[in-house]
């Protein structure tokens, strides 16, 4: 079966911060996008509806590369979380709206599972994989 994207090789021991920055980079212009297309007024605003565009091409930019990686299903779920979290806590300062003490605990959630889900995409100690690979357990 033919894939459209080659997938890279997750099993060799590399590094995550590049991964988990340009995630979070994407996280940020997920934000902007989203208030930029609140700001558009349904794109009716040439300015704000030229920033929203501009948001966007980075956001997928961004959230490519850190798929590169990282899991579509963590890292999407992670993006979409700090899209959220982001416009929610940013539309109050930018925008007529309200952060009420419900959606704060909610929102608060939203960034548990996020941390969380970046705590279970750690690599394993070589000690703990090297066990796994060879079937014993410690």
């Amino acid at each position: 079966m033919t894939t459209l994207a080659p997938r890279l090789d997750r099993s060799r021991p590399q590094g995550t911060a590049g991964p988990w920055l340009a995630l979070l980079l994407a996280g940020g212009f997920e934000v902007g996008y989203a208030l930029a297309v609140n700001g558009s007024r349904g794109f009716t605003d040439l300015t704000w509806s030229l920033v929203a565009i501009g948001f966007f091409l980075l956001t997928l930019l961004f959230l490519s590369i850190a798929l590169r990686r990282i899991d579509v299903g963590i890292g999407y779920a992670v993006w979409a979380g700090l899209g959220a979290v982001g416009a929610a806590l940013l539309g109050p300062v930018f925008f007529d709206e309200t952060m009420t003490p419900a959606k704060a605990l909610w929102l608060a959630l939203i960034i548990a599972g996020v941390v969380w889900l970046k705590l279970a995409d750690r690599p394993k100690p070589a000690a703990d994989a090297s066990a796994a690979a060879t079937g014993r357990n410690s």
